[in-house]
């Protein structure tokens, strides 16, 4: 589901007019009081409750913002530094994003990881949000396999294995099969269901092993991790929506 953009844009106005930092006035009495402490407008109860809505929009907008974004300034002047900069940024790409893609030339559909499938997405955020790509993936593909494990109710195996079994296009007797589409005999059957099953034992053997098997691997770069999500929730999306067959 897209964005609400009004509705994240009027958040995060809310949430900056909280935050907003300013000097506290004089205390009356002719007492001056020097300090360079700056103090938010909103009291701490009411931005704690904003920020809980903010973060998650955050999370949308620019998923990264807690490492791309320094938290220097949160730890020596104000513990919501950080948050009111990325709040800043969010608004500007949710005003601006249509406009900058159209005058750069790149006016390309964009893929949302919280757009994918939600077996992937669930398994991966977590990582994903604090800049662990790779580990992001491989929680993805452990949460597809005990998802399809639970489907087909075979904890016994998993991974290539599993999907070799539910895919199998032979039947046996007391094992779950998955079917995306109706057994008619013909060509189409068997080759959506091989080829299903080679898609999976891909994912897994390509992607999922080397990234959970081989040490001292570099990070990921994101839009990679995100082409390898995708993958993941092409094939979380063929599992979920399988029938069941059993004989």
């Amino acid at each position: 589901m897209s964005i609400n953009v009004a509705w994240a844009r009027n958040e995060l106005k809310v949430f900056l007019e909280l935050a907003e930092l300013h000097r506290p006035p004089q205390p009356g009495g002719g007492m001056v009081v020097i300090s360079s402490s700056m103090s938010n407008r909103g009291s701490l109860a009411e931005i704690v409750k904003q920020a809980q809505v903010v973060e998650q929009i955050l999370a949308r907008v620019l998923p990264n913002w807690r490492t791309e974004i320094s938290d220097e300034r949160s730890k020596r002047v104000n513990r919501w530094c950080q948050h009111i900069e990325a709040a800043q940024r969010a608004d500007a790409v949710l005003h601006r994003e249509a406009e900058i893609r159209e005058n750069l030339g790149d006016n390309a559909p964009q893929l949302s990881a919280a757009a994918l499938h939600p077996w992937v997405w669930e398994g991966a955020r977590a990582l994903w949000q604090s800049g662990h790509f790779r580990e992001a993936v491989t929680a993805a593909a452990r949460k597809v396999n005990a998802e399809t494990q639970n489907k087909v109710s075979r904890k016994d195996i998993s991974e290539t294995k599993l999907f070799q079994n539910a895919f199998s296009l032979t039947m046996k007797q007391g094992e779950a099969r998955l079917r995306l589409m109706p057994d008619d005999g013909g060509d189409t059957f068997r080759s959506v269901h091989r080829g299903a099953m080679a898609f999976a034992e891909g994912c897994y053997a390509g992607i999922r092993n080397p990234n959970s098997h081989e040490d001292n691997l570099p990070e990921l770069p994101e839009h990679e991790a995100l082409e390898q999500l995708a993958a993941f929730s092409v094939l979380a999306r063929w599992i979920d929506t399988a029938d069941v067959e059993i004989t």
